[in-house]
């Protein structure tokens, strides 16, 4: 009798180590947007600013970072003193959002899985340009008709359009070879 006890309870300790790995393999879902969260790289308040926002879920940390813009967000994916233990970057849904000015507070889509509106007109919050994201490639297309830009996905930003140079037609393909994925 004691034999089976031990291995049982071997088996529930084996059972229990693999179901901790499959969790840390599944992101995290998005948190909601709150008069709490401020930006990492300005320090303000993320409702002050209208437009799309950003999250980015480490696994060092409890609380997400959080971005005034998508923009903000892409790149703090490519600097290098950043934490490199991203579990998951949520942007606004702009396709779901009540308004440019109110982007929402709970329609986050994965980076990894949206489609975004670079060198487009639509300015955000500080008058920087903004990488626009969408859920679905059909909202995408209709904002870059009436607002110019292309369509890219997130692996496709450019890093100079996040890092540096505004100018449209300054960034090549390879520009996005150090984004990194989650």
């Amino acid at each position: 009798m004691t034999l089976r006890f031990l291995a049982a309870v071997l088996a529930a300790i084996l059972l229990t180590g693999c179901n901790q790995d499959a969790s840390k393999s599944v992101a995290p879902p998005p948190v909601a947007l709150t008069s709490d969260a401020m930006g990492v790289f300005c320090g303000m308040n993320l409702l002050e600013h209208p437009g799309p926002k950003g999250q980015i879920i480490t696994a060092g940390r409890i609380d997400p970072f959080w971005f005034t813009s998508v923009r903000d967000t892409v790149a703090f994916t490519l600097m290098p003193h950043q934490p490199r233990d991203i579990r998951a970057t949520y942007v606004s849904d702009m396709a779901q959002a009540p308004s440019w000015d109110e982007p929402g507070a709970t329609n986050w889509i994965d980076a990894c899985k949206a489609f975004f509106v670079i060198e487009s007109r639509r300015p955000v919050g500080m008058g920087t340009a903004e990488a626009v994201p969408f859920g679905n490639r059909d909202a995408a297309d209709a904002f870059a008709a009436t607002n110019g830009g292309k369509v890219v996905t997130f692996a496709q930003i450019p890093s100079a359009y996040v890092l540096g140079s505004d100018a449209p037609g300054e960034h090549t393909e390879n520009d996005s070879a150090n984004l990194r994925t989650h």
